[in-house]
C-alpha cells in the first residue's frame, strides 16, 4: 500500500513542472487527473470482489508489481503526453485494485479486538498516507534542486515498488481464500445497501481526498502568481497535509464512536476551508499552510472513521468488495479541484472557499446530527433487551 501510494501521487507536485518544461493548457492538465480517475474506479469495484473470490495475494500482487512500470514509463517518456496519460492510466488502475483488497487483507492479518480494537484501520490508512505524503514531497525536492527534473523525481519509486512486490512474496495470506461464488453475489454487498452506510458513511467519505486535494492542489496554484509557482512550494504544502494526517491517526483510532471521528474530521475540513478563504483572499502562504494543517487532520480523521465503519459493517466474504466501494466514493473528493474551479468562475477565488466552507459544514452538521440519533435509539430499551450501541453495529444483551 505504501509503495502503490507513493506511485500515485509521486505526480503531484511534478504536473507543475510538466506545465512549465512541456507548455500543458489547463485542459491537458485536467486531462491528466481524469485519466488517473477513469481506470482506478473499475480497479476499485472489480479488484475488492475479485480479491473476495480468488484471495488477497493472487489480486493484489500482480499489481504491485504493475506500479513501477507505470513509473518507468515517465522515465522513459517524458516529454510524450500520450505516455505520460498511459503511465497515468495503468497506475490508476494498479491503485485502484491494490488500495481496497490490499486494505481487507491488512485487516485480515491484524488483531482487531480488545486492546487492539481499531489496528488495522491504523495501518492501512498509515501506509496509505505515508506513501501518499512521501511521494510528491520526495519528488518535488528533486523535481526543484535535480539536474534532470522530468526523470530523477521517478527513480526511487523504481526501487520501492519493485522492494514492495519481492516482500509480498513472504507475506501471509489473509482469511479470503478461493470462493467461486463470491462474485454470483448481488452488487452492491450488503453493507453497501444499508441507510447506515449511505447515512453515515457516505456523507463523509468524499473529504478524505477532497481535504488533501484542496491542500496540495488549489492552494498551492491560489496563493502564489504563475510565475512564482514552485514544486517546493507544492512539496511544502503536501508535507504538511499528511503529516498532520499521520499525527492524528493514533487519536482517531482511541475514539470509542466511529461517527466521532467522522465528526471531527468534517470539523476540521471547515476550519481549513475557512482559513483557506484568508489565505486566498490575502495571498498569504503561511496561512495556506495552517489550512493545510487543518485539511490534513480532516484527511486522517475521515479515513480511519470510514474505514473502521466499513470494516465493522462488512461479512468476511464481502470485505474486499465494500472497502472499496468505501474507497470509491472517497476518491470522489479528488473533484475538489474542479468544483473549487468552477465556483471560482462565478464567485471568485475567495467566494469559492466560502462556498466549500459552507458545504462541508452541512457535511459536519448532518454527520453529527445522525449520530446523535444513533446514540438516543441505542439508550432506548426494547421489550426486555438493554440495546447497547457499539462502533460497528447495536447488539442487544438480554437484561
Amino acid at each position: 500500500m505504501f509503495a502503490v501510494g507513493w506511485g500515485a501521487n509521486q505526480f503531484s507536485p511534478m504536473l507543475i513542472v510538466y506545465r512549465h518544461e512541456l507548455g500543458l493548457t489547463a485542459g491537458e492538465v485536467a486531462g491528466l487527473f481524469l485519466v488517473y480517475a477513469l481506470t482506478l474506479i473499475p480497479g476499485l469495484l472489480i479488484g475488492g470482489p475479485a480479491s473476495d473470490r480468488f484471495g488477497r495475494r493472487p489480486v493484489v500482487w500482480p499489481f504491485v508489481t504493475l506500479s513501477p512500470l507505470a513509473t518507468l514509463l515517465l522515465v522513459l517518456g517524458p516529454r510524450s503526453l500520450a505516455v505520460i496519460a498511459a503511465s497515468r492510466a495503468l497506475a490508476g488502475l494498479c491503485s485502484g485494485v491494490v488500495f481496497g483488497s490490499a486494505t481487507a487483507w491488512v485487516q485480515e492479518v491484524s488483531p482487531d479486538d480488545g486492546p487492539s480494537k481499531g489496528l488495522s484501520a491504523r495501518r492501512s490508512a498509515l501506509a496509505l498516507t505515508a506513501g501518499f505524503g512521501l511521494g510528491p514531497v520526495v519528488a518535488a525536492v528533486l523535481a526543484q534542486w535535480a539536474s534532470d527534473p522530468l526523470v530523477v523525481p521517478y527513480l526511487p519509486h523504481l526501487v520501492i515498488g519493485g522492494a514492495a512486490a519481492l516482500a509480498l512474496g513472504h507475506t501471509p495470506e489473509g482469511t479470503a481464500t478461493a470462493r467461486p461464488g463470491a462474485l454470483r453475489r448481488h452488487w452492491p454487498p450488503a453493507a453497501v445497501r444499508t441507510r447506515r452506510f449511505w447515512l453515515a458513511v457516505a456523507p463523509a467519505s468524499p473529504m478524505v481526498f477532497g481535504s488533501v486535494s484542496l491542500a496540495i492542489v488549489v492552494l498551492p496554484e491560489e496563493v502564489t502568481s504563475a510565475r512564482s509557482l514552485s514544486a517546493g512550494f507544492a512539496g511544502l504544502m503536501t508535507a504538511l497535509s499528511f503529516a498532520a494526517g499521520v499525527a492524528v491517526q493514533p487519536f482517531a483510532r482511541r475514539l470509542r464512536d466511529d461517527l466521532a471521528g467522522s465528526v471531527a474530521g468534517l470539523g476540521c475540513a471547515t476550519a481549513g476551508a475557512a482559513a483557506g478563504i484568508a489565505a486566498v483572499g490575502a495571498a498569504d502562504r503561511v496561512l495556506a499552510g495552517a489550512a493545510a494543517v487543518l485539511l490534513g487532520l480532516a484527511y486522517g480523521l475521515c479515513l480511519v472513521s470510514g474505514l473502521r465503519q466499513a470494516e465493522h459493517m462488512a461479512r468476511p466474504d464481502e470485505r474486499g468488495a465494500v472497502i472499496a466501494c468505501y474507497y470509491a466514493l472517497a476518491y470522489l473528493g479528488f473533484g475538489a479541484p474542479y468544483l473549487a474551479d468552477g465556483l471560482g468562475a462565478l464567485a471568485g477565488k475567495a467566494g469559492a472557499f466560502v462556498a466549500l466552507t459552507v458545504i462541508i459544514a452541512g457535511l459536519a452538521l448532518w454527520t453529527a446530527g445522525y449520530a446523535a440519533s444513533l446514540r438516543r435509539s441505542a439508550r432506548q430499551p426494547e421489550g426486555d433487551t438493554i440495546v447497547r450501541w457499539s462502533p460497528g453495529d447495536c447488539n442487544s444483551a438480554s437484561r
